[in-house]
């Protein structure tokens, strides 16, 4: 239950930033995180097909 709050609490300061930001920089911050979960993602499965252990 503690976690929830903080992740909460946490997505409110990072939407109330963002909701302050400008626009461009919104994007650019957002296009940066999708371009990182898509590599994790990319990684994680290539990572499973090989069968290497996970670190």
């Amino acid at each position: 239950m503690l976690f929830l709050v903080a992740a909460l609490l946490l997505l409110g300061v990072v939407l109330g930033t963002v909701a302050h930001a400008p626009l461009p920089f919104s994007v650019a911050a957002g296009v940066v995180i999708a371009v990182w979960l898509a590599v994790f993602a990319v990684r994680e499965r290539h990572g499973r097909r090989r069968g290497t252990p996970a670190r």
